[in-house]
Formats: C-alpha cells, sequence, structure tokens
C-alpha cells in the first residue's frame, strides 16, 4: 500500500506580524492566516486523509482543526512537532536576548546559541524524527502532519531516511501556509518528495 505524508506548515501568525521570536511561543494565527487556513483545508478535502497530526501549539491546531472539519478527521496532538525552542527569547523581539550563532568550524548540529532554555538543532530534529516514525507505525493511507517552517525540514529529511547526523546544515524553503506531498510507494519501496512547498492553493 503506498502511502502520504501531506506536510502542512502553519500559515500566517501573529508572532511574524508583530515581529516576535516564535518558536514555543503560543501565537495565534491572524486573521488572514485564519482565511489562509480555510484555504489550505478546502485544498485537501477530497484527499483520501484519513488521519492529521499536529503540533501542539495553537498556530497549528487551529490549523489542523480546519483541515479536520473538512475532511472528517479529529485531529491528534504531538508535541514533538512543536517549532524549535528558542528559550526566553520567544516571545520578544530579535535581539532582545544575546544570540550566538554557530561560527566557523562549529558544528551546526549541535550548537547551543546560548539562549536559556533554547534547543539545538540536533534536539529538535531528534524529537521531529521519533514523531515521523511513530506516524509511520500508525500505517495510514494519508496522514496531514500540520507543522511549522523551521522543523518541516527534519519531517523531510526523516521521511526520505536522511541520516539525523546530516541535517544540521540542511533547510528547505517551505513557506507559511505550505503544502509538502511525501509519498511511500509499496513498490519499489521507495519514498519521495512528489511536490515540496506548494502555495498555489493560498490564492497567490
Amino acid at each position: 500500500m503506498s502511502r502520504e505524508l501531506l506536510v502542512v506548515t502553519h500559515p500566517e501568525a501573529t508572532h511574524v506580524v508583530d515581529g516576535l521570536v516564535g518558536g514555543w511561543y503560543d501565537a495565534d494565527l491572524t486573521p488572514r492566516g485564519v482565511e489562509q487556513a480555510g484555504r489550505i483545508a478546502s485544498a485537501l478535502a477530497g484527499s483520501g486523509v484519513d488521519a492529521v497530526v499536529s503540533s501542539t501549539l495553537l498556530r497549528c491546531r487551529r490549523t489542523a482543526e480546519a483541515v479536520g472539519a473538512a475532511v472528517g478527521v479529529e485531529p491528534v496532538l504531538d508535541p514533538d512537532l512543536r517549532e524549535q525552542s528558542y528559550g526566553v527569547a520567544e516571545g520578544h523581539p530579535p535581539g532582545t536576548f544575546p544570540w550566538n550563532p554557530p561560527g566557523a568550524g562549529d558544528d551546526p548540529l549541535r550548537h547551543h546559541d546560548g539562549v536559556e532554555g533554547s534547543e539545538t538543532r540536533l534536539e529538535a530534529a531528534t524529537r521531529v524524527y521519533a514523531a515521523v516514525d511513530r506516524l509511520f507505525a500508525a500505517e495510514h493511507r494519508t496522514t496531514v502532519v500540520v507543522t511549522h517552517g523551521g522543523v518541516a525540514t527534519y519531517v523531510v529529511a526523516a521521511f526520505v531516511g536522511m541520516p539525523l547526523g546530516s541535517v544540521g546544515a540542511v533547510s528547505f524553503a517551505l513557506t507559511p501556509g505550505s503544502i509538502t506531498r511525501l509519498v511511500a510507494d509499496a513498490h519499489p519501496g521507495q519514498r519521495r518528495v512528489a511536490s515540496l512547498g506548494e502555495t498555489g492553493h493560498l490564492g497567490r
């Protein structure tokens, strides 16, 4: 049986418009984001979706609820699909707390930015990889995964079998409200990226 993951990045959220650091900060969708969530839901209606799994954060939950209503499936929340944590900087303007980016020769996967309570990319990727493993164990045919633009890269990487240790410098440009289609073919057992970061359904 072929299986699909339809990876949705939440649409426009208040922290972006307000110029605040996101991460685990529980920002809501803007009115425009709510409209975009409706467009995402309409695009996925009739896609044979039999599971909707979402980050626990409000901006994703509201998106997942719109999708779930359109496809007749109750969303399941998974905290491992949350955005990378930026610790005490969350909910504040960038630059409020000192931030140390990785320097030449640093391992970007394991580098810590010096912000209290923040995650390394390795910590974030490890939990996202675990979430993707659980998605496959559930054996649904078509699963919508509602997550964040930052960690969506790890969802794609985990799906295609990219080793965890190699994702430190990897990033896919997945804009808010995008849909990425990942397909696991029963024969010949391949996992492929059928489409990446589609936004045509948003009408822009």
